[in-house]
Order: C-alpha cells, then structure tokens, then sequence
C-alpha cells in the first residue's frame, strides 16, 4: 500500500456504505485514527436516507483485522503516556455504537479476525464468516485481557466454549464461530464480491440470507463440547487446568499445555471477568469494566513483557511475574476492577443518562 492511501477507505455505491480498512501489510491493525474515521462514517450515514446498508471489509488477502495496532501500545506503555487510553476509550465507544447502529451492520469476517477486529466485526447485526476464517480473542498470551465488547460475546457463548476460547487464545473457524454467537452465515469467500454488489441494491438481510450456505460445514470446536463443559465450568483457572490435565480426551490435555504457556496473571483476570461479564446486564456495562482492566494492565508489566516476548524480541519466552498461577492472589485479580475515578469511561451511564 501506498503510505499516501487512506487507512480507511469510505465508498458509497448506492444504497450501501461501504467501509475498508486499508493496511494489508499489517493484516489491516487497527490505529486510533482508523477509529475516529470508522466512527465518523457510521455517524454520517446514520441519517442518510440514501444509505441503507453498512458494510465493513478489510484490503488484502490475509484478513479482515489482525486487532489493535499493540507495536504502537507497547511503545506507549514503555514512555507512560496517555495516547493508548484516548485510543481504548474512542474504540470502545465504536464498539458499543456497531453494537447498537441503528441500520444493518455487515461484516465480512474473511482470513484473520483477531482482537479488536472482532470488536468491529461481531458487534454487527449481520456476520459473514468464511471458509478461511480464523477468529480469536489471544491477549492471554500476551499478558492482557479480552476486550472491545470480547467477555461479553464469550461470557455468552455456549456453555464454556467463550471460557476455552478466551483461557487459549487459540483461533477457531467460521462454522465455529457461528456457534459461538460470533457470526450469522457462512458464505464462501468466493461469492463476496457477489454478495458486496448485491448489499448496493438489495435489504442486507435478503442478500446475506440468498448467499449463505444452507449446510454450513462443521465445527470442530462444537465438537468438543462435552470436555470443555466440564472443565471450564470450575471455579479457578487452577481447577479448570487439573480438570483438563485429568480429561481423557487427548484435546483436553493440549488445551491445559496451551493455558499453561499463558500469562498467569492475565488467565485469572480473563476468568474473573468473564464470569463478572455474565452478571452484568448490557454491553456498555461490559466495556467500563474492560477500560477498568485494560488500564491497570497497561500500567503493570505483563503486559508490556507479553508483547516484547511474542512481537518486538519474538523470542516467545515471556518472563511472567508471578509465573504460576498459585502465586498470583486474589487481592492482586480484584484490583484490576477497582474503579477508576474520573478516568472512568462511563458507556453504561452515558446510555441510560441521569
């Protein structure tokens, strides 16, 4: 791509709206700029009678959006400043407003759909998944925790399929995560561009329903669901590791080898929130309770040290402090909820108003 070409392409072609996020090489990241103009977009055509339909694609071949853009919070979290707060609290906000547009909110989930490229993608009302999805929530394993709307999506998939997901990291595929609650319809990715043309001129639910395949094919994860049930329903991340360590299911015990590689502290978190997610009554509700977690990881250090093991050293040896789960308290896990005074972000209270 051109260093002079947008990052955010914004079309109209009749009756759609169409949005491209545009840094192929860097699998279309999400910068905080990136968010301003996704959120301007969508504030633009909400009252725009011409505009029935918004579509949400990413350039290139290898994904939709391979998350935040982490190189750039890393470099922020190192010098103390405040630019990744501004950015959480303005993706945040675009994740709450896909969640509630009040026009038909197309994504095409095709190739890579990690992070904050699910925040963009699965808050929408209609989710195109393909036959090249690879969808994941992996921040475990770089010392943070699920956000942009992610414990509540998981904390509300079936039975403990989120849990797994969310204590793995690991990607799942397009039949998957219509499973999951994360998607509607499997399209082959051979007929979007079809199915693109025909959202200019057709209701984006009639479209997305005479592309989608009647047999979609199966989900390996689902599958599963017996040992990841039972497993995952514990109460610690502790249990659910001896739980899968004693499983007989040979995809169990990989899965405990997979938490285990993971931040300690970041696991327990993950757990508390998700299970705190399931008691909480709405996405805005969710989202001030991960800005809560989300800050108070970036002021501490696993963070910072899951990042330049996996992305900037790519020595994959992370140093984790403490580096067992028994070591980490139950103090240390609640203050990361603790609230946040003035620096709250305060979605739940700006819906419901005074």
């Amino acid at each position: 791509m051109d260093s002079s070409e947008p990052e955010v392409l914004i079309r109209r072609q009749g009756r759609l709206g169409h949005l491209v996020l545009n840094r192929p090489r860097a699998i279309n990241a999400l910068s905080h700029a990136m968010v301003r103009e996704l959120s301007a977009a969508l504030d633009a055509w909400e009252n725009d009678g011409g505009v029935g339909a918004v579509l949400l694609t990413g350039a290139g071949e290898r994904g939709l959006c391979a998350g935040g853009d982490i190189v750039a919070i890393y470099r922020d979290a190192l010098a103390g400043g405040s630019a990744t707060a501004r950015f959480w609290a303005d993706e945040y906000r675009l994740n709450a407003r896909i969640a509630g547009y009040p026009k038909p909110y197309v994504a095409f989930m095709d190739g890579l759909v990690l992070g904050g490229g699910v925040g963009v993608s699965a808050h929408g009302s209609v989710r195109i998944v393909t036959e090249r999805t690879r969808l994941g929530m992996p921040e475990v394993g770089i010392g943070f925790v699920p956000d942009i709307g992610g414990t509540w999506l998981l904390s509300r998939a079936p039975g403990e399929l989120g849990t797994h997901l969310a204590l793995t990291g690991s990607p799942v595929s397009g039949p998957d995560a219509i499973v999951l609650g994360l998607a509607d319809c499997f399209v082959p990715s051979g007929q979007l561009p079809a199915l693109a043309e025909a959202l200019t001129r057709e209701p984006a639910e009639e479209a997305a329903a005479r592309f989608a395949e009647e047999e979609v094919p199966p989900a390996p994860l689902a599958a599963e669901r017996d040992w990841i049930d039972q497993c995952y329903a514990a109460d610690t991340v502790e249990e659910i590791v001896r739980r899968l360590q004693a499983h007989p299911a040979p995809a169990a015990r990989a899965a405990a080898g997979e938490v285990l590689a993971k931040s300690p502290t970041a696991l327990k978190v993950t757990l508390a929130s998700l299970r705190r997610a399931r008691s909480l009554g709405s996405l805005e509700e969710v989202l001030d309770q991960e800005y809560r977690v989300a800050l108070r990881c970036l002021e501490g250090a696993e963070f910072a040290e899951g990042v330049r093991a996996q992305v900037i050293d790519k020595d994959r040896a992370p140093r984790w402090d403490p580096p067992v789960l028994e070591q980490v308290s139950a103090a240390r896990v609640e203050a990361f909820f603790a609230g946040l005074g003035p620096r709250e972000l305060g979605l739940a209270m700006a819906k419901t108003g005074p």
